[in-house]
């Protein structure tokens, strides 16, 4: 194993994920693999660059990978659930949020995807559940608010719909598809039916849309992609913040330590002094190194959470 290597073909990776060069960021992760098969960060990372290549089944099972090795990590298990609601994999896929939810019960991205996946299952009043506590953990999901209208909707509770398009309205003004739903469940309410008198219109159905291709504000082009790509960056810059931790712990502290004593007592001989010295400058440039991978982490995922417009 060759731990420099591995750093450095991760590193390549994580850039050409910045610049959205997958194919590249994926030859580098199984260069990596290939190196080292049991570390959970590459499989991570491999997982989120075959989601943005619509290679479902591969991803899957790299995000069963990471559940594997590393089974406390939820926002895996969120991941897996993500992608297995793609693949109309409902029943696992609820089983996996949950136990995302279940480690993490913070996880707002958990119970949006879990709203998804009831929906899809017609299990209308645990989706209702699930986006109310998604909407309870960020008041600011407007697209929860949306699919959260569009449920009441289904359920002929139009008072209760229109109030999660005006929160949604709130969030982003005269945004199309919540004015379109509004509209349309207020029609419903009032008696107010299509002249065509068409049977049971789902929202959006004037403009020859359908409630499903309204959710698709969110699922699967937009925000299920930034926020599995959000959670897999975090997860990589929760481990670059643990190795810039450990640096700091195991290295800076050891080499001030040893350089104060050959400074505080100068019994041993210049060239134990300059070994202090070498090995603490050793450390400081491994401990800037640690910051500077911490730091871009940070910046990748500012930059991927000032793409949803809830923000």
């Amino acid at each position: 194993m060759e731990p420099g290597k591995i750093e450095r073909l991760c590193l390549k990776a994580r850039q050409a994920i910045e610049a959205r060069d997958w194919e590249k960021a994926k030859q580098a992760y199984l260069m990596a693999l290939g190196l080292r098969s049991d570390a959970p960060d590459i499989h991570m990372g491999l997982a989120t660059v075959y989601f943005q290549l619509r290679e479902l089944t591969s991803a899957a099972h790299h995000f069963r990978e990471v559940t594997r090795l590393d089974p406390l990590r939820a926002g895996a298990y969120v991941n897996l659930g993500a992608v297995l609601n793609l693949m109309q994999e409902y029943d696992e896929s609820v089983a996996a949020l949950r136990r995302g939810i279940q480690l993490d019960p913070q996880r707002v991205e958990g119970y949006y995807n879990l709203g998804l996946v009831y929906r899809r299952k017609g299990q209308l009043d645990l989706a209702i559940q699930a986006y109310r506590e998604a909407i309870r953990l960020n008041p600011r999901m407007s697209d929860a608010n949306l699919n959260l209208a569009n449920l009441f909707v289904d359920k002929q509770q139009y008072r209760q719909a229109i109030h999660h398009y005006d929160e949604a309205l709130k969030l982003r003004p005269n945004w199309d598809k919540a004015l379109e739903g509004r509209s349309h469940a207020q029609a419903l309410m009032s008696g107010d039916r299509p002249a065509a008198k068409q049977s049971a219109p789902t929202v959006g159905q004037a403009s020859g849309r359908s409630a499903a291709e309204l959710e698709k504000t969110v699922d699967p082009n937009v925000h299920a992609l930034l926020l599995t790509a959000l959670n897999n960056e975090a997860e990589m810059t929760g481990e670059l913040g643990r190795r810039f931790q450990k640096v700091l712990s195991d290295e800076i502290e050891s080499a001030i330590k040893e350089l104060s004593s050959c400074l505080l007592y100068p019994d041993g001989s210049l060239s134990e002094l300059d070994t202090c010295v070498r090995r603490f400058e050793e450390s400081l440039q491994h401990m800037r190194e640690a910051q500077k991978n911490m730091d871009a982490g940070i910046a990748r995922v500012q930059k991927l959470n000032a793409q949803f417009p809830d923000h």
